[in-house]
Formats: C-alpha cells, sequence, structure tokens
C-alpha cells in the first residue's frame, strides 16, 4: 500500500480572498532526524492540480472505472437467456457511463463533498445474477392426483429468446427500486445515525471483505491470459512502490514563475495506473493477443452520437421479484458506500464524515441509480472502492479531477461508439488493475484496525467473526441447494442479502460492536468524541479540525435561508445549532475546492498568489 505522510495535511484556502495574503506559515510539527522521501505524500504541489496533471489523473480513474463496467456487464450478459438485445452493448454502457457522470459530478457539488467516482459496484451485480439466474417455480399437477407441486422451470423451453429483453427490463426495475429506497433512506437521514454508531470494528471489517469480495471477478479476468495480467502487476507495484520515492523534473504544466521550490515530482507514483495500463495495452496490440469477449465486442449498430433519455427502448419492469432484488441493492449499496466514505475521509486526513454528509451523498447515490434504470441501465451508481483505492495508491485526490471524470463518463455517454473504446482493453489488463486497487482497499481496511484496541478479547471476536461469516455465507449458499421458501420474491430477497460480503460483515460488525459490553477506548471511540476515527482526530489540533469539518459543507450558505427548510430534509444540512457547525458559515465558491494529500508544506506566498488568480 502507497505510504502515508507522518503528520496531519495542513488544508490550504484557495478562496480570492488568499491572493493577496500574508499571514505568517502557522509552526510546523517537529520532525524527525532522518525521513524516508518514499514516504511523503507529494508536497510539492499546493493546491489544486493543474488542469493537464488533472486530466492525466482523471483518465486513470476513468481506466479503473472501465474495469467496473466490464466485470458488471460481462457477468450479467453471460447470465442472461440465450438471444439478442434490441440495442447493441455499447449503448448499454453508454447509458452507465452517462449516469455514472452524472451522479458523480452531483456528489461533489452537493453530495459527500468528497472527491468520489460513482460508479456500478458489485453490490448491485449480486442481485442482479440472482434475479436473472432465479428461474419461477411452473405448478405442474402430477399425474392421477389432483395436487399442484411447484417444481424448478428447467427445461429449455423456460426462456425463450424474448426473456433476454425482459430480464433486463426487470434487472433495471430493481435498480429504480434500489435508488428510491437508498434517496429515502437518505431524506430521513437513517444513514448519518447509524454512522455515528459505527466505530472502526465496524467500519474496519467492511474494508476487509471489500478487498476480498472481488477475487472472484478478479481471477476471472486475469485468467484469460495470466502473462498480461502478471505483468501489468508486476510494472503497476514497480511504479507505485519500488519507483514511488522517484522525483522526476516536473514539466512545464504551470509558468516557471508559478511553480513552487520543489521543482519535482513522484511521475511513476501519480501515474502508476496510467504507464502500467499504457505499455501492457501496446505490447498485447504487438502480439496480437487481445482478448475481447463476444459479449462486448464492436458492433456497427452502435451510433456515434447518442442522447440517453428514459424509455427509449422499454420502460423498466417493477415485479416482486424485481422490489426484493432492489431492497438488497439499496441496503448493500448503501453499507459500501458509508465505507467508502469514511475510507476517503481518512485518506485525505478529514474529520469522518458528519451525519448530514453521509444523508446527502446517499439520497444523491439513489438519485444517480434511479436515473440509471430509467436509461435502461442494469446496474445503479454508488461510492467506487476501487477508485479510492486508486486515490490511495497514487496518494493523490482531488475534486477538479473528479469533476473530471465526471464530465468525460457525461462525454462517452453521448457516444456509445467511443464508449466502445473500453471494451478494446483486454481482460487481463483490467483484471490486473481491479485486483491491484481492491487489494489496496484491503490493506486500509487492516490498518485500520489500530484505532482500536486489537488486543483485547472482544474486539478480536468481533472482527474474526464479522470477516469470516461474511465470506463463508456466500460460499456456503453457491454450494448449498437452491434456496426455495415457496414464493420467489422471497427467495430472491433471502438469496441477495445472503451472499452480499459487505453487507453481511457491515451488519455483523454493528451487531456486535454495538451489543457486546465495552469502553469507549477499547472500541476506539476515544474519551468523550463521538466519531468513528475519533483516536486519529484527537491528534490533530482543534483548528484544523473545524477547518477541515468545512470541507462536508455545501458549496452555498444554509444559515440564511434555513427557516425555509422543511423539517424533513433538515437532516441534509448543516444547521446552525448543529455542533460540528458552530461558525455556521459555508465555504466560499472557490474555497478548498480541491484537496490533494499531501500538504503537509505550506506554500510560498508567491505561489499562492498566482495560483489564486
Amino acid at each position: 500500500m502507497s505510504r502515508s505522510h507522518p503528520h496531519p495535511v495542513q488544508l490550504q484556502s484557495m478562496g480570492p480572498q488568499d491572493a493577496l495574503a500574508t499571514l505568517p506559515p502557522p509552526p510546523l510539527p517537529p520532525q524527525p532526524a532522518v525521513q524516508n522521501p518514499s514516504s511523503h505524500p507529494w508536497a510539492s504541489q499546493c493546491g489544486p492540480p493543474p488542469w493537464g496533471l488533472s486530466c492525466l489523473l482523471a483518465l486513470q480513474h476513468i481506466l479503473v472505472l472501465a474495469s467496473l463496467l466490464c466485470v458488471s456487464h460481462l457477468l450479467l450478459l453471460q447470465n442472461l437467456p440465450q438471444g439478442e438485445l434490441s440495442y447493441s452493448p455499447a449503448q448499454l454502457l453508454a447509458s452507465s457511463l452517462f449516469s455514472c457522470g452524472v451522479s458523480t459530478t452531483l456528489q461533489i457539488w452537493i453530495g459527500s463533498r468528497l472527491p468520489l467516482v460513482q460508479a456500478p459496484s458489485l453490490e448491485f451485480l449480486v442481485p442482479a445474477l440472482v434475479l436473472t439466474s432465479q428461474k419461477l417455480p411452473l405448478a405442474i399437477r402430477t399425474p392421477g392426483n389432483s395436487s399442484l407441486v411447484l417444481r424448478l422451470c428447467g427445461g429449455p423451453g423456460c426462456h425463450g429468446l424474448a426473456l433476454r429483453n425482459t430480464s433486463l427490463r426487470e434487472v433495471s426495475g430493481a435498480v429504480v427500486v434500489s435508488g428510491v429506497l437508498q434517496g429515502t433512506l437518505g431524506l430521513l437521514g437513517s444513514p448519518g445515525h447509524l454512522f455515528s454508531h459505527c466505530g472502526p470494528l465496524v467500519l474496519a471489517p467492511s474494508l476487509v471483505v471489500a478487498g476480498f469480495s472481488a477475487h472472484r471477478e478478479v481471477s476471472l479476468f486475469c485468467s484469460t491470459h495470466w502473462g498480461l495480467a502478471l505483468l501489468l502487476i508486476l510494472v503497476m507495484v514497480i511504479c507505485s512502490q519500488h519507483l514511488g520515492s522517484c522525483q522526476l523534473p516536473r514539466c512545464p504544466w504551470r509558468p516557471a514563475a508559478a511553480s513552487s521550490p520543489h521543482t519535482h515530482m513522484p511521475v511513476f507514483r501519480l501515474f502508476s495506473v496510467l504507464i502500467p495500463v499504457a505499455c501492457v495495452w501496446i505490447i498485447s496490440a504487438l502480439l496480437g493477443l487481445s482478448v475481447i469477449p463476444p459479449e462486448l465486442s464492436a458492433s456497427p449498430k452502435a451510433p456515434w452520437v447518442w442522447l440517453p433519455h428514459p424509455g427509449e427502448w422499454d420502460w423498466p419492469l417493477l415485479t416482486p421479484r424485481a422490489v426484493a432484488a432492489g431492497i438488497s441493492m439499496a441496503l448493500a449499496a448503501s453499507t459500501s458506500s458509508l465505507g467508502c466514505y469514511a475510507l476517503c475521509g481518512r485518506l485525505l486526513q478529514l474529520p469522518s464524515p458528519p451525519p448530514h454528509a453521509c444523508n446527502r451523498g446517499l439520497s444523491l447515490e439513489g438519485l444517480g441509480s434511479v436515473l440509471a434504470g430509467l436509461l435502461g441501465s442494469p446496474l445503479g451508481t454508488a461510492s467506487s472502492f476501487p477508485n479510492v483505492g486508486t486515490v490511495s495508491l497514487i496518494q493523490a485526490g482531488s475534486r477538479r479531477v473528479a469533476h473530471l471524470v465526471g464530465l468525460l463518463c457525461v462525454g462517452l455517454g453521448l457516444s456509445p461508439r467511443l464508449a466502445q473504446l473500453l471494451t478494446t482493453i483486454p481482460l487481463p489488463v483490467l483484471g490486473g488493475v481491479l485486483g491491484v486497487t481492491q487489494a489496496v482497499v484491503l490493506s486500509t481496511g487492516f490498518s485500520s484496525f489500530h484505532l482500536a484496541d486489537i488486543d483485547s478479547g472482544r474486539n478480536v471476536f468481533i472482527v474474526g467473526f464479522s470477516v469470516f461469516m461474511a465470506l463463508l455465507l456466500p460460499r456456503w449458499l453457491q454450494e448449498a441447494p437452491v434456496l426455495s421458501t415457496g414464493w420467489s420474491p422471497l427467495d430472491v430477497l433471502l438469496r441477495s442479502l445472503l451472499t452480499e460480503p459487505i453487507f453481511l460483515a457491515g451488519l455483523l460488525g454493528f451487531l456486535l460492536e454495538n451489543t457486546i459490553p465495552g469502553t469507549r477506548l477499547e472500541r476506539g471511540l476515544g474519551q468523550g468524541l463521538p466519531s468513528p476515527f475519533s483516536t486519529q482526530e484527537a491528534r490533530v489540533p482543534q483548528k484544523s479540525r473545524e477547518k477541515a469539518a468545512k470541507e462536508y459543507q455545501l458549496p452555498f450558505s444554509t444559515p440564511n435561508w434555513s427557516p425555509c427548510i422543511p423539517q424533513p430534509l433538515r437532516c441534509l444540512c448543516p444547521l446552525p445549532e448543529d455542533p460540528r457547525n458552530e461558525e455556521g458559515g459555508a465555504c466560499e465558491p472557490g474555497e478548498t475546492a480541491d484537496l490533494l494529500l499531501g500538504f503537509g508544506e505550506q506554500c510560498p506566498e508567491s505561489s499562492r498568489e498566482l495560483r489564486s488568480q
């Protein structure tokens, strides 16, 4: 895993009012006598990254997003009944990209305000696979008896060619249901209330299981050509770890007068996804080893320009089975997204997300899933763990980069022919990228255990039981006979929930953490600090915590029109009476618009002046 900065991040104000500020730099904490340069994140770039660098970093996130899109779409299309779709797979991919772009932009603007990329996470894929593979029972009259016997439909006539489109419509209906339910939970304030009771022993097992959850998909993609997959993983490890401290002269992203005294930057670490993917992709093309599945192969029917709109192919199909799958999608995606919020905030060395940020984030994720379902996409949108793992791998996170990712996704969604370029990336390359980023998420989950007393017998039991059972139950259901209660929607609901590892880890950890007695210090909650990572936050000065907490506030002032906010919606806004928002102010339009890990050093005043111009 990428090594983190040993000191708290000093967030720099980027507002226009600071253009001529001449405040003295704050005193720095004492530095150790000997420091490893590779352990420092890129501190030379004080402020939002330049546009050229931001575009390259955004392209890296697009490549990580492509791995999730291809995994989810390929596995779902292979699980559908045989037949032809009424539209090309490129249009299906474009509709998913369009909804991901819109959801990402809204999430950064008025959602959680964290630089999170929205993607069709695997939490939507598991219920979708259960929904499409669960065969409807047929009532068959037994010979010589008047009783009816329910038998699973397994004959060749159970699924006709026309049911391929019907199955996709039913999955889209489940996505719409999950979005409505997730948005309703956010508007009611339930995520923020539950998140305040989730300590490290709830979030850390969820992150560990999230890292393990994609190992089957990674092995499936890498097995298409293990040579290319191992080569990609090797180059990614070398660039991010062995060459991570290698400083190269900065390219002319900015004028020389605007540069800081640090004239070098860690190119290999910043581009530890882009460089390996480009190299291995070129090698596979030269050797003729391109591996593209027929389900995602290029189709001449894909248009160059296309405007996604609801009901273009057909409206989502709402059935009791779709509602059951949608409930499972909403619960699993909410659990995953809350873990993403906590992980991203910790990587950026911010306080844990306040309740209003969690509520807004999940509400807008629900809106993105509703949009995706109406556009015909079989998968909703949620915060992407692999993209958060990329932030940790390259040790750089920026709202500007996330905004560019959203714009690129919208642009690709408007052109299915361009979106089809993502499917030309060899499958072992996508599998290797997904494997490395998931491994980083796994390691950050392990590193979170130190926030609690891991030597406590209580904590050891909670961690081991939550992780083991979350991995055991899905495996047992795959080997056990089909779960059958006699009512198909209930079967879909139970099978979907019990095969969601992240949901099981979060649920078991939450129940055990809040029912087994333990002191606050033992649970990692500190003394009198209710936030999940208060032990870590206690080391940050109070002034820095108050300034960092503003990162979660809305970009416009809320106290002026707070009396006009309906009572049910006040859980989405940081009101003046909120103890986490004592000042009641809002961020200026340009203030702290971007976050880049590694701002431990004070920027020169000349650099600050030119940066705000």
